[in-house]
C-alpha cells in the first residue's frame, strides 16, 4: 500500500507528469535571467569570496565550513551511483543535461542560500539556524507551509536519505569484500553517532577536513585515468554531445531518456532548489557580512559537485566503455569501470570513495534535520535525543533494505521538499533581487559590503538583532 502511494506521487513528480523537471528548469532559467546570469558574470568573484572564509564566531560556523558541510551532504551516492544510473538508463548524453541543470542550478542555489542567510535565527544555544521553513515563515508569514516543508525535510534528510547512503556503503563493501550488511551497518551507526552527538559544529569541523581530502583525491585519480586514455577523450566528448541531441541511430527516444535521467540525477546530486543547502548557508557567519556572500559560496558548491565530481565519475565510466546493460546499474557499474582502469585496486578505490562520500552525507544530513528542530521548539535535550535515535535506527534499516524501495522513498521526499521550496523562491523573487542589487551596488561603488536591517526592501522581516 505505502509502496503504491510512493510510486503514484513519484510518477507525478518525476515520471509521466515530470512536474519537478519542469519546475527546476524554469526556476534555473528564471533566476539566471532575474540575476543577470550571475553564475557566468560573477564566476571569478565566486572564488574570490572564499578569501578569509575560515573565520567563524560563537554564533556561526565559517563560510568554508558551511561550504564543506553542504558539499559533504551533496557529494554522496549521487556522484558515484547516481551518475552510473543516469548513464545506464539515459546513455552518455545524460551527462550533457547534467551539466546544463548544474549551470542553471547555480542561480537557484544562489537564490535559496541568500534567503537562508537573510532570515536566519538563533537557537537556544545562541547558534545560527535557518532554511526554507524559516524564510517561508518570516518572509511569507505562512506558518503552515513552513511546517509542511519541515516535515518533508525530516522525512528526507532526517531519516530516508541517510538510509539510502548507508545502503550504498553496505552494498559497495559487500560487493568488494563480501562483508555482511548488518556488520557494516552497525559500524556506520557507531561512527556517525560519535560525530553527530557534538551537533553542527562537530559536523562542520569533520567536513572541513574530510571533504577537501576526498574531493582532491578523486579528481587526481580521474586525471590519471584520463591521461592514460587520452586518445579516447575526443571520441568520448563527441559521444556525449551526439547522444544528448539524438545525432546517433537511436534518435528522438534517446534524447528523451538522456534528458530525463541527466536532469533527475543532476538534481539529486547537486540539490540546487531542493531547499537543503540553505540550512548550511544559514549556519555561517558570512564574510563579507552580507547574506549575498553565502549565495556565492553555495553557488560554488553546485559547481564543484556536478561540473567537477560528477564529471569525474562520468569520464571514468565512459572511458571504460560505458554501460552495456539495459537494466538500471548503480555503484557496481562505477566499481567495474574503475576496475577496468586500475585493475583489482579499482574496486577497492571505489569502495573506499563511496564509503567516505556517502558517510559524510549521512553525517551532514543529520545537521539539516537538526536545524528544523527549532521550528517545533524541540531544540532541547529530549527533542535531540529522540531525533538522534530515529536517525540511527533508519541508518541500520537502510543498510539492509532492498535498493529500489529506498531510492523511491528518497525521490518522493526530495520531490515534495523541492516543490514547496521552488514555490517559495518564486514568491520571494523581489527580496532575492533587492538584496542582490544591494550587494552589487556596494561592490561596484567600493563601499563597505555589509548588510544592515533596512538597507533594502525585503518581504516580511528578518529576526531582530541578527542584522
Amino acid at each position: 500500500m505505502i509502496n503504491q502511494i510512493v510510486a503514484f506521487i513519484n510518477n507525478i513528480l518525476w515520471g509521466d507528469g515530470q512536474i519537478l523537471i519542469y519546475m527546476l528548469l524554469i526556476a534555473g532559467v528564471w533566476f539566471s535571467f532575474k540575476l543577470g546570469f550571475i553564475q557566468i558574470r560573477h564566476f571569478k568573484h565566486m572564488f574570490s569570496v572564499m578569501k578569509g572564509s575560515t573565520q567563524s564566531d560563537k554564533a556561526g560556523i565559517s563560510s568554508f565550513q558551511a561550504l564543506c558541510t553542504s558539499l559533504s551532504a551533496r557529494v554522496g551516492t549521487g556522484n558515484l551511483a547516481g551518475v552510473a544510473v543516469a548513464i545506464s538508463l539515459g546513455g552518455s548524453g545524460a551527462i550533457f543535461w547534467m551539466w546544463v541543470i548544474a549551470i542553471l542550478g547555480m542561480a537557484t542555489g544562489f537564490a535559496e542560500s541568500v534567503l537562508g542567510q537573510l532570515y536566519k535565527v538563533k537557537d537556544t544555544n545562541g547558534e545560527y539556524r535557518g532554511g526554507p521553513a524559516y524564510y517561508i515563515q518570516q518572509g511569507l508569514n505562512k506558518r503552515w507551509l513552513a511546517v509542511l516543508f519541515s516535515l518533508f525535510l525530516f522525512l528526507g534528510y532526517g531519516f530516508i536519505f541517510s538510509a539510502v547512503q548507508a545502503n550504498t556503503i553496505t552494498d559497495a563493501l559487500n560487493h568488494a569484500y563480501e562483508i555482511p550488511t548488518l556488520y557494516s551497518g552497525l559500524v556506520i551507526i557507531l561512527l556517525a553517532g560519535l560525530i553527530v552527538i557534538g551537533g553542527l559544529r562537530a559536523i562542520a569541523k569533520f567536513a572541513e577536513w574530510v571533504v577537501p581530502f576526498m574531493a582532491v583525491t578523486y579528481v587526481l585519480v580521474t586525471l590519471f585515468i584520463t591521461i592514460m586514455n587520452i586518445e579516447l577523450v575526443p571520441a568520448m566528448l563527441w559521444d556525449i554531445i551526439a547522444s544528448a541531441f539524438g545525432l546517433q541511430e537511436a534518435g528522438a527516444g534517446a534524447i528523451g531518456a538522456a534528458f530525463k535521467h541527466g536532469v533527475q540525477r543532476g538534481l539529486y546530486s547537486n540539490e540546487a532548489g531542493s531547499g537543503s543547502v540553505p540550512h548550511a548557508a544559514a549556519s555561517a557567519t558570512p564574510n563579507p557580512n552580507h547574506p549575498v556572500s553565502q549565495g556565492y559560496v553555495q553557488m560554488l558548491g553546485v559547481f564543484i559537485d556536478t561540473m567537477i565530481l560528477c564529471t569525474c565519475t562520468a569520464v571514468v565510466i565512459l572511458l571504460a566503455g560505458g554501460s552495456n546493460s539495459e537494466q538500471m546499474e548503480g555503484i557496481r557499474l562505477t566499481q567495474d569501470a574503475m576496475g577496468s582502469h586500475l585493475g583489482s585496486g579499482g574496486a577497492d578505490f571505489v569502495a573506499a570513495a563511496i564509503s567516505l562520500f556517502a558517510f559524510t552525507s549521512v553525517v551532514a544530513n543529520y545537521a539539516y534535520g537538526e536545524s528544523n528542530l527549532h521550528m517545533f521548539k524541540l531544540d532541547n535535550k529530549i527533542g535531540r535525543a529522540c531525533y538522534t535515535a530515529g536517525y540511527l535506527m533508519m541508518i541500520l534499516w537502510g543498510s539492509m533494505a532492498a535498493l529500489p524501495e529506498v531510492w523511491a522513498a528518497a525521490d518522493m521526499a526530495l520531490g515534495l521538499m523541492t516543490v514547496i521550496n521552488i514555490i517559495a523562491l518564486a514568491w520571494m523573487t523581489p527580496t532575492i533581487v533587492s538584496i542582490s542589487r544591494d550587494y552589487f551596488r556596494k561592490r561596484d561603488n567600493n563601499e563597505d559590503i555589509s548588510y544592515k536591517d533596512g538597507d533594502c526592501e525585503i518581504q516580511g522581516k528578518s529576526e531582530d538583532g541578527i542584522w
